[in-house]
């Protein structure tokens, strides 16, 4: 009677004996990451591309969200990784923080715009002072429009719109200009320009892989975060699409 209970027991041994040579192996396990949203735009894609064919046996689950409810989910354990940036000013000391990349800015006109017309070289925020912007807050703090605060501007948000296509729809008819980080260059559409920030003197957004200090990382974490600096790797830096 017993011996079928023993034979469930001994087989479930066994698995769980496998799954966990798999872990130490990085080729089985789970990994579980959250990031920013324009991090899902390019780098998060090409790296989870290279992870996969390299770890097939992972199980893989992502999050997005802003970078403070990143941290406050590893915190909580519900994370083995986060991709944060340090937009918003979000306190990173109590993290293990690997770099990936420092991004540029580039601020999305028009294809008719003036600035266009004048060779599409870097501008100084500052020359669009007077312009409606477009941004995904009311407020510019703790956005990417530091960046014009940093240039000794307020400007002037006509249309909240958080997401990224939607906002170079609003660019595109005229509507006002926004900024874009080089993560999301990429995906500009053709009757949008992007133009360099020239931001002197300040410091490029980063972007890092980060995982809670002390705790150690799995095999598969590892692996993640070398495929995260590789797709880092062909990120633009100072050549965006031009329509």
């Amino acid at each position: 009677m017993l011996v079928p209970h023993a034979q469930t027991v001994t087989g479930a041994l066994h698995g769980a004996a496998r799954e966990l040579a798999a872990l130490r192996e990085g080729v089985g396990g789970r990994l579980r990451f959250g990031a920013f949203p324009t991090a899902d735009a390019a780098l998060v894609p090409h790296a989870l591309g290279t992870f996969r064919t390299r770890r097939p046996g992972v199980r893989v689950s992502r999050e997005e969200g802003l970078t403070p409810s990143l941290l406050d989910r590893l915190t909580e354990g519900r994370l083995d990784l986060a991709i944060v940036s340090t937009t918003g000013g979000a306190p990173l000391s109590a993290y293990e923080l690997s770099h990936l990349l420092d991004e540029s800015l580039y601020v999305a006109v028009p294809a008719g715009h003036p600035l266009v017309d004048e060779g599409g070289g870097p501008v100084r925020l500052g020359r669009l002072a007077d312009a409606d912007w477009i941004s995904g807050s009311p407020r510019p703090e703790g956005t990417l429009l530091d960046a014009a605060l940093r240039q000794g501007f307020r400007p002037r948000i006509a249309h909240v719109v958080g997401e990224w296509t939607a906002k170079q729809g609003y660019v595109a008819a005229g509507l006002g200009v926004t900024l874009v980080p080089a993560l999301a260059a990429e995906s500009v559409r053709p009757d949008v320009v992007l133009l360099p920030v020239l931001d002197e003197g300040a410091p490029a957004r980063a972007v890092y892989a980060a995982t809670p200090r002390g705790r150690s990382v799995t095999p598969a974490v590892e692996a993640f975060v070398e495929a995260l600096r590789e797709a880092a790797g062909r990120i633009p830096r100072t050549s965006p699409p031009m329509a």
